[in-house]
């Protein structure tokens, strides 16, 4: 039996505008926006550490460099907690910088997620790798990503997250054409970028995991751009689906697009609630507004 290699890197794109978040977002990266008391980047990044990940790619570009600091060391900051002994604050920093080992590449032209994920092949060096998009909250008991990587070890095959989408959102996503395998796994037989409800050939739509495998580069390099004029990853999904096997799976955990203003602020209400320290106070306060 093919051994199955362990996927250890993960490729995260930062590099794009946040249009659908302005004016928020007009200097500030959407990925910096905060859920609570963490930035989104953070939380795709502690995704990504919990399900085993060792190293985060970061594709990002100009005007973006507060992402990258979000994860560096601070020293004035850090000397200024430790003399005011805010111990509990110093330590949740130094543990943000800490935590995982992170590059970054630069996309240099807003063209697409393929040509994001392209740009980052030279630091791929020819293994299996995940893919994590930022807008995509996910809150689950496993991690979203954590269950992708539990289905390629069992299938060697490329893997995308999918959930079911209403008729009026699916141009909104891409959606793929499945075969049941068993229980929330599919064999996919085609993908299709943004179709319209009629053309759609499923409800099953692509959210922002995947696990990838080298070949995919090769197809990006080859096929034409899309929709958008973007190079689309979901066109070289569907053109590996004529080569190999490719699997979608319907993850466990409901998703919150926080690239969006409305998914932004429930993804911040259902975190809020969760919070170790502020949970309580702030569910006795959503009540006190809603009586209102």
């Amino acid at each position: 039996m093919k051994k199955i290699k362990s996927i250890k890197k993960a490729v995260i794109p930062v590099a794009g505008l946040g249009t659908r978040t302005l004016p928020a977002t007009k200097a500030i990266p959407k990925e910096m926006l905060p859920v609570v008391d963490k930035p989104l980047i953070q939380y795709i990044v502690e995704e990504a550490l919990a399900s085993g990940i060792e190293e985060i790619i970061l594709v990002t570009r100009q005007g973006k460099d507060s992402i990258e600091n979000h994860f560096d060391s601070d020293y004035e900051l850090e000397t200024l907690l430790a003399q005011r002994e805010k111990g509990e604050t110093l330590a949740t920093i130094k543990n943000i910088v800490d935590m995982i080992n992170i590059i970054s590449v630069r996309q240099k032209h807003p063209l697409g997620l393929g040509h994001a994920i392209l740009c980052a092949k030279s630091l791929i060096f020819n293994e299996p790798f995940a893919v994590l998009l930022p807008d995509d909250l996910v809150d689950s008991e496993t991690p979203c990503i954590g269950q992708l990587l539990e289905v390629y070890q069992e299938t060697g095959s490329p893997v995308i997250a999918v959930e079911r989408i209403s008729p009026e959102e699916i141009w909104r996503y891409g959606v793929i054409n499945p075969e049941e395998e068993r229980e929330r796994l599919y064999r996919v037989k085609g993908l299709i970028e943004k179709p319209r409800p009629e053309e759609a050939p499923s409800d099953l739509g692509v959210i922002g995991r995947y696990i990838l495998i080298p070949q995919i580069f090769d197809i990006l390099e080859h096929i034409p751009f899309g929709r958008g004029g973007e190079l689309q990853l979901t066109d070289a999904l569907h053109r590996q689906t004529q080569m190999n096997s490719v699997y979608a799976y319907e993850f466990e955990g409901k998703r919150y697009d926080a690239g969006n203003k409305l998914g932004y602020l429930e993804a911040n209400v259902v975190f809020g609630l969760k919070h170790p320290k502020l949970g309580k106070a702030f569910k006795k306060f959503l009540k006190e507004i809603i009586i209102r």
